[in-house]
C-alpha cells in the first residue's frame, strides 16, 4: 500500500510539472501570436479550438452534463481561465514584453490561495498576510519603476488578468471535487462555446496574407496545450498529489517562462526582472505556507 501511494505522489509531482512547463508556454506563445492577429480574436480562438476538442473528448468518455448546481461555478472558471486572463493578457502583450509580463504571473499562487480562502472559508494565520502584502508591495513597487519605460496600462492588464486567473483556479480546485479534473476545464469550454464560437467568426481577420507561421503556430500552442492538454496534466496532478503539495509547483512557473521568453523571443531579462521574481517567490512560498 505505501508502494503505490508513493508512486501515486510521484506521478503527481510529474504530472503537475508537465502542466506548469506547458502553462510557462503561454505567455511567450500569446506574444508572438497577438504581434500579427488582434487579442481579441486570439482569445475566443484558442477558446474555440479547445472547446471542440473538449466537446470531442467528453462524447468519447460519455461523461454526463453537469447538474444545474454546478452551472455558476462553471461560469467562473470559464470567466478566470477561458476568458478573462486569455483575454487580459493578450490585450496586455501588446504593451508589454512576455519577460515584463511573466513576473505577475509570480503572485498567480498567491491569487489562488487567496481566493481558496474566500471560497473555503479557511482563517490564515496573521502571517500569511503579512507575506501576501509584501508580495503586493513588490509587484506594485516594480510596475512604478518601471512605470516610464513600461507601460502602466499593461501592466494594470496583467495585474486583473492574474485576479481572474487565480479566482478561476480556485474555483474550478473547489467544483474538482465533485465533478473531476479534467472535467471542469472540459464543461467550462464547452459552456463557453456559444459565446465565443461565434466571436471567432465576427473578429477573423480581414487577411491573413500579413499573419506569420508563428502566429498561427502561436495559436495552436495557446488552443491545444495552454487552454486544454496542460490542464489534463495539471488537474490530474493536483488529485494524485494533493492540491496545497502540487500546487506548490506553481512557483516554478516564471523561472520557466523567463527561459522561454529569452531564448524564443530573444527578449531581454534583466537582473531586476530576476530579482523580483525570486522575491515575488519568497513571498508566495511563505503565504501558501501560513494559509492554514
Amino acid at each position: 500500500m505505501s508502494i503505490n501511494t508513493g508512486e501515486t505522489k510521484s506521478s503527481g509531482w510529474l504530472n503537475g510539472l508537465v502542466g506548469v512547463i506547458i502553462f510557462s508556454g503561454s505567455l511567450p506563445a500569446t506574444r508572438i501570436a497577438v504581434l500579427d492577429l488582434d487579442p481579441f480574436f486570439v482569445t475566443v480562438a484558442r477558446a474555440s479550438i479547445a472547446g471542440l476538442l473538449a466537446l470531442l473528448v467528453l462524447s468519447i468518455n460519455k461523461e454526463k452534463f453537469p447538474p444545474k448546481t454546478q452551472f455558476l461555478s462553471l461560469g467562473i472558471v470559464a470567466l478566470g481561465v477561458v476568458i478573462g486572463f486569455p483575454l487580459l493578457s493578450a490585450l496586455a502583450l501588446r504593451y508589454v514584453t512576455s519577460a515584463h509580463s511573466i513576473v505577475f504571473v509570480g503572485i498567480l499562487p498567491l491569487s489562488t490561495a487567496v481566493f481558496g480562502i474566500i471560497r473555503g472559508g479557511e482563517r490564515p494565520r496573521p502571517v500569511f498576510w503579512i507575506f501576501s502584502v509584501m508580495g503586493s508591495l513588490l509587484v506594485v513597487g516594480y510596475a512604478l519603476v518601471q512605470g516610464i519605460a513600461s507601460s502602466p496600462i499593461g501592466d494594470m492588464l496583467m495585474l486583473f488578468s492574474v485576479i481572474l486567473c487565480g479566482l478561476g483556479y480556485a474555483e474550478g480546485g473547489k467544483l474538482a471535487k465533485t465533478l473531476g479534473g479534467w472535467q471542469v476545464i472540459s464543461w467550462a469550454l464547452v459552456f463557453s462555446m456559444p459565446v465565443v464560437l461565434p466571436l471567432s467568426f465576427l473578429f477573423l481577420p480581414a487577411t491573413i496574407t500579413h499573419v506569420g507561421i508563428g502566429a498561427w503556430t502561436s495559436l495552436a500552442y495557446v488552443s491545444l496545450f495552454s487552454m486544454f492538454i496542460g490542464f489534463i496534466f495539471w488537474y490530474k496532478g493536483l488529485a494524485q498529489g494533493g492540491i496545497a503539495t502540487i500546487g506548490q509547483l506553481q512557483l516554478l512557473q516564471p523561472f520557466f517562462g523567463l527561459i522561454l521568453a529569452a531564448s524564443l523571443l530573444h527578449e531581454e531579462v534583466s537582473v531586476g526582472m530576476l530579482f523580483v521574481t525570486v522575491g515575488i517567490i519568497v513571498c508566495v512560498g511563505g503565504a501558501k505556507k501560513f494559509a492554514k
